[in-house]
Protein backbone atom coordinates (compact mmCIF):
# COMPACT_ATOMS: atom_id res chain seq x y z
CA UNK A 1 0.00 0.00 0.00
CA UNK A 2 2.59 2.28 0.30
CA UNK A 3 4.48 1.64 -2.45
CA UNK A 4 1.49 2.78 -4.27
CA UNK A 5 1.10 6.00 -2.48
CA UNK A 6 5.04 6.39 -3.11
CA UNK A 7 4.11 5.71 -6.80
CA UNK A 8 1.35 8.32 -7.16
CA UNK A 9 3.10 10.74 -5.17
CA UNK A 10 6.09 10.72 -8.12
CA UNK A 11 3.36 10.67 -10.53
CA UNK A 12 1.64 13.87 -9.19
CA UNK A 13 5.18 15.81 -8.47
CA UNK A 14 6.08 15.07 -12.82
CA UNK A 15 2.63 17.15 -13.10
CA UNK A 16 3.57 20.39 -11.47
CA UNK A 17 0.31 22.50 -12.41
CA UNK A 18 -2.15 19.43 -11.73
CA UNK A 19 -0.55 18.31 -8.39
CA UNK A 20 -1.20 21.37 -7.28
CA UNK A 21 -4.61 22.06 -8.38
CA UNK A 22 -5.13 18.18 -6.70
CA UNK A 23 -3.88 19.53 -3.63
CA UNK A 24 -5.80 22.43 -3.05
CA UNK A 25 -9.52 20.65 -4.17
CA UNK A 26 -8.96 17.87 -1.93
CA UNK A 27 -7.59 20.71 1.15
CA UNK A 28 -10.68 22.98 0.36
CA UNK A 29 -13.05 19.82 0.36
CA UNK A 30 -11.84 18.95 3.71
CA UNK A 31 -12.33 22.70 5.14
CA UNK A 32 -15.40 23.13 3.62
CA UNK A 33 -16.84 20.00 4.95
CA UNK A 34 -15.57 20.35 8.26
CA UNK A 35 -17.10 23.97 8.13
CA UNK A 36 -20.35 22.53 7.00
CA UNK A 37 -20.70 19.70 9.15
CA UNK A 38 -19.51 22.00 12.26
CA UNK A 39 -22.19 24.72 11.17
CA UNK A 40 -24.64 21.56 11.19
CA UNK A 41 -23.95 20.43 14.62
CA UNK A 42 -23.60 23.65 16.54
CA UNK A 43 -27.21 24.55 14.64
CA UNK A 44 -28.58 21.16 15.51
CA UNK A 45 -27.41 21.06 19.83
CA UNK A 46 -28.71 25.01 19.37
CA UNK A 47 -32.14 23.83 18.31
CA UNK A 48 -32.43 21.29 20.77
CA UNK A 49 -31.93 22.87 23.78
CA UNK A 50 -34.30 25.71 22.86
CA UNK A 51 -36.87 22.60 22.25
CA UNK A 52 -36.20 19.18 23.31
CA UNK A 53 -39.55 17.99 22.32
CA UNK A 54 -38.34 18.09 18.59
CA UNK A 55 -34.94 16.46 19.20
CA UNK A 56 -35.71 13.17 17.05
CA UNK A 57 -36.27 15.47 13.86
CA UNK A 58 -33.73 17.77 14.09
CA UNK A 59 -30.91 15.01 14.97
CA UNK A 60 -32.35 13.16 11.63
CA UNK A 61 -32.81 16.56 9.48
CA UNK A 62 -28.96 17.25 10.83
CA UNK A 63 -27.92 13.86 9.81
CA UNK A 64 -29.15 13.76 6.23
CA UNK A 65 -27.92 17.40 6.14
CA UNK A 66 -24.74 16.38 7.43
CA UNK A 67 -24.74 13.13 4.69
CA UNK A 68 -24.83 15.74 1.87
CA UNK A 69 -21.91 18.04 2.83
CA UNK A 70 -20.03 15.29 2.63
CA UNK A 71 -21.12 13.77 -0.47
CA UNK A 72 -20.03 16.79 -2.03
CA UNK A 73 -16.93 17.15 -0.27
CA UNK A 74 -16.55 13.00 -1.20
CA UNK A 75 -16.85 14.11 -5.19
CA UNK A 76 -14.50 17.37 -4.97
CA UNK A 77 -11.76 14.42 -3.28
CA UNK A 78 -12.24 12.08 -6.12
CA UNK A 79 -12.47 15.18 -8.50
CA UNK A 80 -9.02 16.42 -6.79
CA UNK A 81 -7.69 12.66 -7.27
CA UNK A 82 -8.59 12.46 -10.66
CA UNK A 83 -6.53 14.96 -11.61
CA UNK A 84 -3.66 14.47 -9.97
CA UNK A 85 -3.31 10.66 -11.47
CA UNK A 86 -4.27 12.26 -15.22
Amino acid sequence: MLAFFQDTAKEIASNSGLGIGAGLAAGLAAIGAGLGIGKIGGSAGEGIARQPEAAGDIKGNALVLAAFVEGVALFAAVIGLMLAVK
